[in-house]
């Protein structure tokens, strides 16, 4: 795995007032500028971090609170107008949960992901699904998605639908993901 997307623990200081999210309920809070928060994963460019015994999301916006740079994502060059497949699961690979060092893609919470052309546009619409259906994470992973796909070249809008039909199971896992848990 790369350095880049290696899970790390260690204490960091709150350079300025952030926003973040509670896990797994996903009540925004606010993080006090000079305040401390163990930094415990950092993947796709969010920040999982514990403040005051809690498991907070900090998105990628705001790593310069954390004093870390935000997210670069290298999509292969396309003058055509049209949408590069490639460059979106690219996208949606950089998306992760905020509890298990996994991304969506890996995790099979991806469903769905087609471009449609409506009036010279590039509309990408995806179905994705959560591990858990209470999970008070999944509006900000919908929206995290969303983001993701409207910064792909030539996608000029994203609709990202929350199911749950099939339910989610382990088996939907790739062999990245199983081996990155143990679960072989």
């Amino acid at each position: 795995m790369p350095a880049s997307q290696i899970s790390e623990r260690r204490l960091v200081p709150v350079l300025r007032d952030c926003s973040a999210r509670l896990v797994p309920s996903g009540t925004e809070v606010t993080i006090p500028r000079n305040s401390f928060v163990t930094l415990t994963q950092s993947l796709g460019g969010a920040y999982t971090v514990v403040v005051n015994g809690n498991m907070a999301r900090i998105d990628g916006t705001d790593a310069d609170a954390l004093g870390m740079e935000p997210l670069r994502i290298d999509y292969a060059e396309d003058d055509s107008g049209e949408v590069n497949e490639d460059n979106l699961w690219t996208a949606l690979s950089t998306v992760y949960d905020p509890e298990i060092p996994v991304n969506l893609v890996d995790l099979g919470l991806i469903y769905r992901c087609e471009v449609e052309r409506r009036q010279e546009q590039n509309l990408v619409r995806v179905e994705m699904t959560l591990t858990a259906p209470g999970c008070g994470m999944g509006p900000v992973l919908v929206a995290t998605v969303k983001d993701r796909l409207e910064r792909v070249p030539n996608v000029h809008s994203a609709e990202v639908t929350l199911v749950f039909d099939p339910p989610w199971d382990r088996k939907m896992m790739s062999e990245v993901a199983r081996l990155e848990l143990g679960m072989f």
